[in-house]
């Protein structure tokens, strides 16, 4: 007697149709984690430099009793940026041998005013207080996991202007 099932083997057009949509939705899952672990990772480093940075500006002022100066450049309104090239303030820390030149892992460039921000303030600049001297504000406006303000951001203001506003993460120091 004749078997009339037909057994052949492999899979059905809709068992594979099936299984590529379920990798596809799991690959799609994977894909947006992995993004978003990258972007902590690139925010990690931008905040490890900017400790490195701040740490570097106050070496340099123990030596020099002052901060570097910035450039005359009216690029960024006058900021100093840390990916620009020629960069005064990152190249007198670099110069000092108190830091090795940074450069912001999302491959930002100066351009676009993102990066590492150096301002020197004259004594008195938006109200700060003229008896404590000149100050620094370095700040960074690319954090990629977090808005304004960074979680860890110390903030820096005075009675006439809060950075802590225009930057995500943002610091700042005076010379007296």
């Amino acid at each position: 007697m004749r078997s009339t099932h037909n057994h052949k083997k492999g899979f059905t057009l809709i068992e594979l149709l099936v299984v590529i949509a379920i990798i596809g939705i799991l690959s799609s899952v994977v894909s947006v984690s992995m993004r978003s672990v990258r972007a902590k990772a690139r925010d990690a480093r931008r905040l490890q430099d900017m400790k490195q940075i701040v740490t570097a500006l106050q070496l340099y002022y123990d030596k020099y009793e002052r901060y570097p100066s910035i450039s005359s450049d009216v690029c960024c309104d006058g900021w100093d940026q840390g990916p620009c090239e020629g960069n005064p303030f990152i190249g007198a820390l670099a110069t000092e041998g108190l830091l090795q030149t940074p450069s912001d892992p999302g491959g930002g460039s100066g351009t676009a005013c993102y990066g590492y921000n150096y301002y020197r303030y004259s004594a008195g600049s938006y109200d700060c207080d003229a008896s404590r001297g000149a100050y620094f504000v370095f700040g960074i406006r690319d954090m990629e996991t977090s808005g304004r303000p960074y979680p860890s951001s110390p903030g820096w203001s005075c009675s006439g202007r809060n950075w802590q506003t225009e930057f995500d993460w943002v610091t700042g120091g005076f010379e007296k």
